[in-house]
């Protein structure tokens, strides 16, 4: 089974991460727009899409990327070192960057993005090399309807039937004070905490089903008609289960899996169709970039942090000097905020482009 690599991949996955950056790294947390901040609890701006894009296609790599590995008869032994050595990789980031640049290991947090995506991916890989499409589905339905009946339904200790409507009255938030060691993001639990990643994991293998339809149907147009409708199903069904099972991205609920998964099929299909059948390339390039070393520049945009947000010159950080430069002109505060986040993104594009054009990608 032989596939051309999809550039439209790569772009969406280096814009996934160029908008990381973006909401990850404002002017100030004062002065945000609201689809650059998470929703406070139940709900999903654009912000909330970023994460579970993300998840998504590290489930649709894998699929086109072991697919290929499996049909040229690398060694099983190979493939598996690989992907333990990845896992633990990005996991060790994950942990360097919360502790950069103290390194306070008494104020650990074994939690995070990095660390949920090396999770996701370690899973979700061993799952795809030793089940059908079929199975995977059935996982897939499985976990996310365990998920909302132990998270909407199953009395927890100490505080009974949760209460979907409190961050601390549910299962997920009960499991990760009880369980979960060192910092949490949330004092009493976390984002990426142990019972949410589970149905992080079902965004992944959503990802995989995704490239096992792009893989099967070889027919362009039709293969376009399929992930369209797939994609339209996914964002449906979890609007509709949103009646009953809020999309909340805390929680990442089951509603959220389907409304996040179908969005990002939505945007795959978007991209393929402008990208690889029209063949309008140039308007990609930040993203080919981003996305050829996209670890690395989450990492790096982690780290330079140091230098935009944290060295102060004058009493004063370079945020704080641009937002206090600005908003006197006139300009909104959001706007001067965002517009240093942005620049920020070009900043880190910089290191990017450079090792881009000189075919250095850094594997994870």
């Amino acid at each position: 089974m032989k596939t051309k690599r999809l550039v439209s991949l790569d772009a969406l996955r280096g814009f996934t991460i160029a908008a990381m950056v973006i909401v990850n790294d404002p002017g100030s947390w004062t002065h945000v727009y609201g689809p650059l901040n998470h929703a406070q609890w139940h709900g999903c701006t654009l912000t909330d899409l970023v994460f579970p894009f993300f998840l998504f296609i590290v489930g649709l790599s894998i699929a086109l990327a072991y697919s290929k590995r499996l049909d040229a008869n690398i060694p099983m032994k190979s493939i598996y070192r690989k992907i333990f050595i990845r896992s633990i990789n990005i996991y060790i980031l994950g942990l360097f960057l919360w502790l950069w640049p103290e390194f306070d290991f008494g104020a650990i947090r074994w939690a995070g993005v990095l660390q949920r995506i090396s999770i996701v991916f370690l899973v979700c890989a061993i799952l795809f090399l030793n089940t059908s499409w079929k199975q995977q589905v059935k996982i897939g339905v499985a976990v996310l309807l365990l998920y909302w009946i132990i998270v909407a339904y199953i009395p927890v200790p100490g505080i009974g039937r949760p209460d979907l409507s409190v961050p601390e009255k549910n299962w997920a938030n009960y499991l990760d004070n009880l369980l979960l060691p060192g910092v949490l993001w949330q004092k009493t639990w976390d984002p990426e905490g142990i019972l949410s990643t589970f149905t992080a994991i079902a965004s992944g293998i959503t990802g995989m089903l995704i490239g096992k339809l792009y893989l099967s149907v070889k027919d362009e147009n039709k293969r376009l008609v399929w992930l369209y409708f797939a994609g339209f199903t996914m964002f449906l069904a979890g609007g509709i289960w949103n009646w009953f099972f809020p999309i909340n991205k805390s929680l990442w609920t089951s509603s959220y899996v389907l409304y996040t998964s179908g969005l990002g099929t939505l945007a795959l299909a978007t991209c393929i169709l402008i990208v690889d059948v029209w063949g309008y390339t140039r308007w990609t390039l930040l993203g080919r970039v981003y996305g050829a070393n996209a670890i690395t520049s989450y990492v790096l945009a982690g780290m330079l942090t140091l230098v935009f947000y944290k060295m102060r010159l004058g009493g004063v950080s370079l945020n704080e000097f641009f937002m206090n430069s600005l908003t006197p002109l006139g300009l909104d505060p959001r706007f001067v905020s965002m517009l240093y986040a942005v620049i920020y993104m070009l900043i880190i594009f910089i290191p990017a482009l450079i090792m881009y054009r000189k075919k250095i990608f850094i594997k994870i």
